[in-house]
């Protein structure tokens, strides 16, 4: 939450000319409801449900449309088993945008739609209980600068190919 997956991600798609989508986007056009509001009205379990299915919707239409994907997960998605089980059989290769939880805070005390953002001590556990999920990932990249730094530190990790367009 806050690290700058969808802004990196959008951008990183653009540099490698792959296709982005982000997840929390696709359970709320899907749903036509807000991420706060399934929240609300169905809790976290029921959410977790519909970010299952989005997640392999999402595999799914680049698998059998042949692009490349970069996906920004949502901050929770890693901490599902089956998330991460559904992700590795696809052959997905994780980042893990990781910031200082100081700087997530500042940028998260403006925002108002983040369903699991109370207070600071509850995120601050929050924040606790899912890194070792986040520690799972490929490759960890810092994420506190500007989002056109932390893309081109994900380049220089030369792990993805360019589209030629």
């Amino acid at each position: 939450m806050g690290s700058g997956k969808t802004t990196v991600g959008r951008l990183l798609a653009g540099q490698l000319g792959w296709r982005f989508t982000d997840l929390d986007t696709e359970i709320e056009t899907r749903s036509q409801l807000s991420i706060l509001a399934i929240f609300e009205k169905f809790g976290e379990a029921r959410f977790r449900e519909l970010e299952h299915t989005e997640l392999e919707r999402a595999l799914g239409a680049a698998a059998e449309g042949g692009f490349a994907l970069v996906l920004a997960l949502g901050g929770g998605t890693l901490t599902q088993p089956a998330n991460l089980e559904l992700l590795r059989g696809a052959g997905t290769v994780l980042v893990w945008l990781d910031c200082p939880v100081d700087d997530l805070l500042l940028r998260c005390a403006r925002m108002t739609n983040r369903p699991l953002f109370r207070d600071e001590a509850s995120f601050r556990r929050l924040h606790e209980e899912r890194l070792p999920a986040y520690r799972l990932a490929d490759f960890r990249v810092e994420s506190s600068a500007e989002p056109r730094q932390v893309v081109e530190r994900i380049l220089a990790l030369g792990i993805f190919e360019r589209v030629s367009v």
